[in-house]
């Protein structure tokens, strides 16, 4: 099982390195950065798990060596969001990268399963869709945007609400929609562990804010250090961890991901019905094909709808990004 790690050598990556190499299911590890990978890949060796790394720079082919004989793919490349800075910046900045590390992957290790973390994810997903479409090497269901932040945030702060953080590892709630602000929906009625009945609605609305939008909690917080590495890269393992998992033949593995609909054309078709719009991408649970929302309270209802235009806006600026000419 060979991994890789693109963007390695930063905030998200050095972290995220470090988990998967802590994976006892890889057996190699390809670290690929602009700079330092060769370092951390070295570092990181040292640790005593079954997988060899090494680490590569763009001199001498360094992404196709890295990429050759890849099981999945985990880009974490792109800068970090800064204070004041909204998805917008973020995107002119971070879908050119994306753009040519899936150029690379398409040309070298396209039956790879790629797993988008670069932010914003509701963009940089459909540019890697897109471009593989050019190479004539899309396949929906080996694309993945990383929106498990989402689901680890909602786990943790529903414990806080419920008083016994110790409950956190085990409360699910669905998240679905996108990996943005309002594109954010917690399914919070179908949480594993039930609200308290004592929660009024000014504190629930709270908790659905604090959900959507913990990002700039972590960006505040940190000052212009950076954002959520930290939290994300714990949230990337996790994910890769599972992807990893169903690679090698486990079944019932099912998780939250933001993904092309056409990747399982009837659970698609019944969830674009199902939200009333036809968005070809859209985070909801998958597993070897993609879960409808189940049932859902009129306020989470009310969520969705308004998560839709942006969502939508998202992913056609992804879209067009790849058909534009370059500059």
């Amino acid at each position: 099982m060979k991994a890789v790690v693109l963007g390695a050598a930063g905030g998200i990556g050095q972290p995220l390195s470090l988990l998967l190499k802590a994976n006892p299911a890889v057996t190699e590890l390809a670290l690929y950065d602009i700079v330092n990978s060769p370092g951390v890949a070295v570092d990181i060796s040292h640790i005593a798990t079954p997988a060899k790394v090494e680490g590569f720079l763009p001199p001498d082919d360094g992404l196709k060596k890295a990429l050759t004989g890849a099981n999945v793919v985990v880009i974490p490349a792109g800068i970090p969001r800064k204070p004041g800075m909204t998805r917008d910046d973020l995107f002119k900045i971070n879908a050119g990268i994306v753009r040519d590390l899936a150029t690379g992957i398409a040309t070298t290790a396209p039956k790879a399963f790629v797993l988008v973390i670069s932010n914003p994810v509701n963009s940089t997903v459909p540019i890697v869709a897109e471009v593989f479409k050019k190479h004539g090497v899309f396949d929906p269901k080996r694309i993945f945007g990383v929106t498990t932040l989402d689901v680890v945030r909602a786990s943790t702060f529903v414990s806080e609400i419920l008083g016994n953080r110790s409950l956190s590892p085990s409360v699910s709630v669905p998240v679905v929609g996108g990996h943005s602000g309002v594109t954010i929906v917690p399914l919070l009625s179908q949480s594993s562990h039930p609200l308290p009945a004592s929660l009024d609605a000014t504190a629930f609305d709270s908790l659905v804010n604090r959900i959507q939008f913990g990002g700039d909690e972590v960006v505040k917080a940190k000052d212009g250090a950076g954002s959520a590495t930290l939290s994300m890269a714990y949230a990337g393992a996790e994910f890769a961890g599972k992807v990893i998992r169903a690679v090698n033949g486990e079944k019932g593995i099912v998780t939250p991901t933001f993904v092309n609909l056409a990747s399982d054309k009837t659970g698609g078709h019944a969830l674009q019905k199902e939200i009333g719009k036809d968005l070809d991408y859209f985070s909801a649970p998958v597993e070897l094909g993609i879960h409808g929302l189940g049932k859902i309270t009129p306020a989470e209802k009310a969520l969705v709808d308004a998560a839709l235009p942006e969502l939508s806006a998202n992913i056609e600026k992804g879209v067009a990004f790849v058909e534009a000419p370059k500059l």
